[in-house]
């Protein structure tokens, strides 16, 4: 994996440095200058202006759950928690891993402006404990990091379970209060009630790290890239056959050829494994979007790949991935998993087109947590992006000549 900076898409550097070396604090501040705070009213008034969102896959207006968190530790007395979380469940994102890997003082640098801004009493910063070498080395230079700083909230580090859901905010917050990692029903919300049922902002480490920015340059430097509507920049992974996967740093409105080559590109899956199967002539005429990124995940599917085969193997994936503790995720997933492993294969299908189109109608929106929602969302955009091939799968043929699977799933759930 590789990081890349604007100068491939003309604009100057903001959360990667040019080169992608990582940051220890001296040079931390020789890059960015010093943290700017004000008094907590004057930073949130900053964060109003910047128009930032997050960066976590729901695009909520960052400003909002601030505020939101204040007025519940306001009216339960209680001080509140501040949670930066890295744990990047997507396996086919990697752009938090490489956040904290070249810049984590300045995910740091945001995590301290949000306990100054809520009045919190305790500050952590989630990362996966995974196998790779990489997962490794982020959460030890993370605790490497914190030791060289000084915060008036001690941060401390988590290592927090390798698991699709586990960076789900509610799951998170069991986690930080010694519970397993998973997700609940969100009532009441996190931000109400949250880490020891004290009320808890979770944010996404890219979201903190664009705070951290804003605080030192302002809300009319932020928008000086992005759209009026979505300002700012954000970073993505970008998925290209026969290329390194890339961590790329791009303006909301760029269009998505400029990131993705999509020639000899039958579609794209645009937000990861909770996004969306887009055909290419759709895509090329598509502006990088808050509203459709999800996850970050940019991938292309050449012409000579079987999208069903890839969403099959995703979905099987999703389906183990669940925290088993509702009907949706417990029964509806399993059933469209296998059934869309039917539609995968070459040859009769039955019903299982259409049990498909109905168990997903059945799960959505019934979930303790999203999951239902998100894995529907990709199901129902392979149904339609990849319908001809649907036909085609059912008079015993394929299009595809190349069978090797293209998305990374973890070896264990393959």
């Amino acid at each position: 994996m590789t990081s890349s900076t604007f100068t491939d898409i003309l604009m100057a550097p903001r959360l990667l440095a040019p080169g992608g070396a990582p940051a220890d604090r001296a040079t931390h501040e020789t890059r960015y200058g010093p943290l700017a705070h004000g008094d907590p009213a004057a930073l949130l008034r900053t964060l109003a202006e910047s128009g930032l969102t997050g960066r976590g896959g729901a695009a909520f207006p960052t400003y909002r759950k601030f505020v939101s968190v204040v007025d519940a530790a306001r009216r339960t007395g209680r001080a509140p928690v501040v949670v930066a979380n890295g744990a990047e469940g997507e396996p086919a994102s990697a752009k938090d891993k490489t956040l904290l890997s070249h810049s984590p003082h300045l995910v740091l640098d945001g995590l301290r402006l949000a306990a100054h801004a809520t009045g919190a009493g305790a500050a952590y910063l989630a990362a996966e404990d995974g196998a790779t070498h990489l997962e490794t080395a982020v959460a030890t230079r993370l605790e490497t990091a914190v030791a060289e700083r000084d915060d008036p909230i001690p941060v401390r580090v988590v290592r927090v379970p390798k698991r699709f859901l586990s960076g789900q905010s509610s799951a998170l917050a069991q986690h930080l209060s010694g519970h397993a990692a998973l997700p609940r029903h969100q009532d009441p919300p996190v931000r109400e009630q949250g880490v020891r049922r004290a009320p808890t902002l979770v944010q996404n480490v890219e979201t903190l790290a664009h705070l951290a920015l804003i605080a030192r340059y302002g809300a009319d430097w932020f928008r000086s890239a992005g759209t009026p509507s979505e300002p700012g920049s954000t970073l993505c992974t970008v998925h290209v056959p026969g290329r390194e996967v890339r961590v790329v740093e791009a303006p909301f409105g760029m269009p998505l050829h400029r990131l993705l080559p999509l020639e000899g590109t039958a579609a794209i899956l645009l937000g990861g494994y909770h996004g969306t199967w887009l055909p290419v002539a759709e895509a090329a005429q598509l502006r990088l979007s808050a509203a459709n990124l999800g996850a970050g995940v940019l991938a292309a599917l050449p012409t000579d790949r079987c999208g069903l085969a890839e969403t099959a193997r995703v979905l099987r994936y999703l389906a183990l991935e669940s925290a088993g503790q509702c009907g949706p995720c417990l029964n509806g997933l399993p059933r469209i998993a296998a059934a869309f492993r039917t539609l995968a294969v070459p040859g009769p299908q039955g019903t299982a087109r259409d049990d498909v189109a109905r168990w997903a109608g059945l799960v959505e929106g019934r979930g303790a947590c999203h999951h239902p929602d998100g894995t529907v969302r990709l199901v129902r955009s392979a149904l339609t992006t990849f319908a001809a091939e649907l036909d085609v799968h059912a008079r015993g043929l394929c299009t595809a000549t190349d069978r090797t699977p293209l998305l990374p799933v973890p070896d264990h759930r393959s």
